[in-house]
């Protein structure tokens, strides 16, 4: 006896949108070459069905007892995905049975992947003073955030997977530049994801002066860490809307705080700078590091309900989210208290918002502040699993990665990257930082790359989300944060530089021994079969985007 359990049709992808074949036509070879335990439908339609893929299966078809399609809905031209399950076995978790993301929860996940709230600006004001910080607040986004947003939502609705930019750079570049971007924006994001325990145990330490270092602290890092892992093995939508509650608890205290400090603004705080003494290193790594990362969110593409049009909604609504949660509360603090450089440093705002309002309402911020990075980890932690995932979906981790739990999530992608957080959480806040953005750096130049090239290469490409931009402008949209990036990597220092080119040389070294791997079949590695095929099939189709 076998059960039959239906799935619902998947969306024909921009990138695989296949001419409908009749029941006499064969499977292109690419596609019945992926899986090697798929049943190939015999060349011409007189042949006669084996017993296995008739109507009602039985037992004795044990050798047949998983497939894709029912031969006779193919005939009838319907394209519903059909899956044979032994009774008593438990079907596969898989994308197609996942709750997806609605456009709140999505907004709310971006949020969290590039800001969390203004906790962690306060180093701008102490840097550059009020000034440059609100100047930088104003007009970063347009040379960074804006740019990188717009060829995240392009980008991520060509290719609506959990492989998101790595599946961007191995389209364009190839399979070895694909891995090394995987591998640096893996890597960037476990190191981001390591401050966050590190700055909820500083907002309470306070309150607790026993977390402020020793066993205790140690003990608490690991404890937070488990308890949100466990939240993101629980389901991408519980974390979604885990965040949008958050993300109201971390943001209304500061709008209280713009409220109650209109009496006191004084504008000429706001217009204090002295370019003599600025610390442009810190400065512009703060900036870097509070207003980047929107593309962080096209590892869960694949998770999101209608990408074509929730993606670029839920990057413009974040966008303006988190340029108002910054630049109101930095309006707020250096408008309504005396300047003090010195004391703006990480956990400021607390005591801002003290001056401001009073004692109860820096309770108030400093429990935002442990919510914020509570969200933060959670939010990037569910990118970095969920892009481990989509990579195994195209064969270039082990099979083992793709597997989900029961809950549709990314159980060892989830583990792997609780790990890293374990491992990396000694390092301090601006090691951290200066870390991620080095790495980051590198990732990004591959994604400009990819992008011009996918835009001069395949013009016709299907892109249900497209910039109002030709070739040239695509360029030109690029040239700045290209510059800026430059900088950044100029300024690093020489302990950060050396550190991130040792873990690029890592990732340079992993793929062919990963290629090795797989050709001594010491680990299995396969495409998944749901996805197209970048780098062979259908090399003279317009709509495809082929290496």
């Amino acid at each position: 006896m076998v059960t039959v359990r239906d799935e619902p049709p998947t969306a024909d992808s921009p990138l695989d949108r296949k001419p409908q074949q009749s029941a006499s036509a064969a499977p292109p070879a690419t596609e019945l070459g992926q899986n090697q335990n798929r049943f190939q439908v015999p060349p011409t339609a007189t042949t006669s069905p084996p017993p296995c893929e008739t109507e009602t299966p039985t037992v004795a078809d044990s050798d047949c007892q998983k497939f894709r399609t029912s031969p006779a809905r193919q005939a009838m031209g319907e394209l519903n995905r059909v899956e044979y399950v032994s009774v008593g076995e438990t079907p596969t978790p898989s994308a197609h049975n996942v709750k997806k993301l609605s456009v709140l929860p999505l907004v709310f996940l971006i949020f969290y992947e590039v800001s969390g709230g203004p906790f962690g600006v306060e180093d701008s004001v102490g840097a550059a003073g009020p000034l440059l910080a609100l100047l930088g607040f104003l007009v970063f986004p347009f040379i960074w955030s804006i740019p990188e947003a717009l060829i995240t939502a392009e980008m991520g609705t060509m290719f609506p997977e959990n492989g998101g930019y790595v599946v961007w750079v191995s389209s364009a570049l190839g399979p070895f530049w694909g891995f090394q971007q995987g591998w640096m924006k893996w890597l960037s994001g476990v190191i981001d994801n390591a401050l966050y325990p590190v700055l909820f145990l500083d907002y309470l330490e306070s309150e607790i002066p026993a977390l402020g270092g020793g066993f205790p602290r140690v003990a608490a890092v690991l404890a937070l860490t488990v308890i949100l892992t466990y939240m993101n093995y629980r389901g991408l939508t519980i974390v979604g809307w885990v965040a949008v509650v958050l993300g109201v608890f971390s943001i209304l205290p500061f709008a209280v705080m713009g409220l109650v400090s209109i009496p006191n603004l004084r504008p000429d705080g706001w217009l204090v700078v002295n370019l003599r003494d600025v610390d442009w290193n810190l400065y512009l790594n703060t900036l870097f590091w509070n207003l980047n990362y929107w593309d962080s969110i096209s590892t869960l593409a694949g998770e999101v309900d209608n990408p074509n049009k929730t993606l670029p909604k839920g990057l413009f609504y974040a966008l303006i989210l988190v340029v108002l949660g910054y630049f109101l509360p930095l309006l707020s603090g250096t408008g309504a208290i005396p300047l003090n450089r010195d004391s703006w440093t990480d956990g400021y705002f607390s005591d801002v918002a003290k001056m401001i309002g009073g004692a109860w309402l820096s309770w108030w911020v400093q429990g935002a502040a442990a919510m914020s990075n509570m969200g933060m980890f959670v939010a990037e932690m569910s990118s970095d699993s969920f892009q481990l995932l989509g990579m195994a979906e195209r064969g270039m981790l082990p099979e083992f990665f793709s597997k989900r739990s029961r809950h549709g999530t990314p159980l060892i992608g989830i583990l792997f990257s609780a790990s890293g957080v374990v491992l990396l959480s000694w390092l301090s806040f601006q090691e951290i930082v200066a870390a991620e953005n080095f790495l980051y750096c590198f990732g990004m130049i591959l994604e400009f790359i990819a992008f011009v090239k996918l835009r001069i290469k395949h013009p016709a490409a299907s892109r249900p989300y497209k910039i109002p931009v030709g070739t040239a402008g695509s360029i030109l949209m690029c040239v700045p944060p290209t510059i800026l990036i430059c900088i950044v990597l100029a300024l690093s220092t020489a302990k950060v530089m050396i550190v991130s080119l040792v873990a690029v040389a890592i990732g340079v070294m992993l793929h062919p021994g990963l290629k090795y791997v797989e050709k001594k079949r010491w680990l299995k590695f396969s495409v998944s079969s749901d996805l197209p095929d970048l780098h062979f099939a259908n090399r003279d189709r317009t709509d495809t985007l082929v290496y």
